[in-house]
């Protein structure tokens, strides 16, 4: 049930381009939408009366994360494949399982991974995976915001189908959930979907109106093969086709050259880094201060928690801060305000939503989260964006809130039953190895 809130007394983030910060603050809801935010004790209407008060002393109070990219339900191979090279850890372990996956099994892992989200201050996801209907229907009931995308393996032997079903899911689902839903079209990358079918997949999101998701430069072996086979790099290989018109939301971007980087900001194609991922895969270190340099918008992603092992964006941007600082052996790039907005207003962007959420600005959807300074490591308190950056864990988040509904109070989540989630996904897992 939505209520009209009024938060007070938190040190109060908006992410704004003036890069503001109100201490203390006040954040005004009103249904769905942020009716005010700014200093406390102005700017709120005379006649405006809040059903709830929210005191947020020694809390922070901030946009939502964002995670610009994941597979959600790949939380059902959590641990079950690691230490693995990327391509044996595919080939020989997760494709076998995913080719036993039910959409019954895919909906608790989805559930599960929102769960996990929610708690850690994720208010809005990006998903590529199969049984888009299972995904669809466990987002529309625990009240977070998704763009899911439907994977499209263009080499299949049923790609013409699977790309018709597509086009159907997103036609029943984009906007759905009072909005909360979005959609998109997931051509998975460069080295599994010919010209040909990524020339389709394009033009029908262009018709359908909705955005790609695909994954692009993402290890040494696919630079290789896409050479080889069409002469050119990943990225040359997506800017060939007509991109006009189109939003493109591009996963890791490892291997890139200079003519690469131009070719990802010309084209307006939003990146998402995924620095643990990577990591974890051996597949390397994106070029995220050349990226930024040039004026690619980079948003933050975990990748599945498969690869990774967990759904932690807090724990992603302090990564995406510190590989890159000594990376580059320059301590001042990727500073907390950087990788902040990262994970915020440049995820919303990703997802296609800069509209809609990853700011605390009036008339934006009100997706934000609390977190609790009341601990041993978010003291002394000099600088709120470096506590949460370098500092803050996950489980400090207190209060999530998504299209003005609490979802997460007190660090417990009040629109899915945990217990009964946890359950269900390890009896799917376990099914999974028969």
């Amino acid at each position: 049930m939505m209520l009209d809130l009024l938060i007070t007394g938190g040190t109060v983030i908006p992410v704004d381009e003036e890069g503001s910060v109100y201490d203390p603050g006040l954040v005004a809801i009103k249904g769905q939408e942020i009716l005010y935010v700014g200093p406390a004790g102005e700017g709120l209407p005379a006649d405006w009366k809040a059903r709830r008060v929210i005191k947020a002393e020694n809390k922070l109070v901030l946009p939502g994360l964002v995670n610009g990219h994941t597979h959600a339900a790949m939380v059902l191979f959590r641990g079950y494949a690691d230490d693995l090279v990327l391509q044996e850890w595919l080939e020989n372990k997760i494709w076998p399982l995913e080719s036993k996956l039910s959409a019954e099994a895919v909906y608790w892992g989805t559930l599960l991974a929102i769960g996990e989200m929610l708690l850690a201050g994720i208010t809005a996801f990006a998903d590529m995976y199969f049984f888009p209907d299972a995904i669809a229907q466990a987002v529309a009931e625990a009240g977070i915001r998704a763009a899911i995308a439907p994977g499209l393996i263009g080499v299949s032997p049923d790609a013409a189908v699977r790309l018709r079903e597509a086009i159907g899911f997103c036609q029943e689902w984009n906007g759905a959930a009072d909005g909360r839903i979005t959609t998109m079209l997931g051509p998975h990358a460069p080295y599994t979907c010919s010209p040909e079918y990524l020339a389709q997949s394009l033009a029908a999101a262009r018709d359908l109106e909705v955005g790609i998701h695909i994954h692009l430069a993402e290890t040494e072996t696919e630079i290789k093969q896409i050479k080889d086979q069409y002469g050119v790099s990943p990225i040359a290989y997506l800017c060939q086709q007509d991109l006009n018109n189109l939003h493109i939301l591009a996963a890791h971007c490892v291997h890139l050259e200079e003519a690469d980087i131009d070719l990802l900001a010309q084209n307006n194609i939003h990146v998402v880094h995924n620095p643990g991922s990577n990591l974890k895969l051996a597949s390397g270190i994106a070029p995220l201060p050349q990226l930024l340099g040039a004026g690619v918008l980079v948003a933050l992603g975990t990748d599945g928690a498969a690869s990774n092992n967990n759904l932690d964006i807090l724990e992603e941007a302090r990564l995406a801060a510190l590989i890159h600082k000594g990376y580059s052996g320059q301590p001042t790039v990727i500073p907390a305000a950087e990788a902040l907005k990262m994970a915020t207003a440049n995820g919303a962007a990703a997802l296609g939503l800069a509209e809609t959420c990853g700011r605390l600005q009036a008339g934006m959807k009100a997706d934000l989260i609390i977190v609790d300074r009341e601990q041993p490591h978010l003291y002394p308190r000099f600088n709120p964006l470096s506590a949460l950056i370098y500092s803050a864990r996950s489980s400090d988040v207190d209060t999530v809130i998504v299209d003005g509904k609490i979802v997460v109070e007190g660090g417990e989540l009040c629109t899915l039953d945990r217990e009964k989630i946890m359950y269900m996904v390890e009896s799917h897992a376990q099914k999974l190895l028969r």
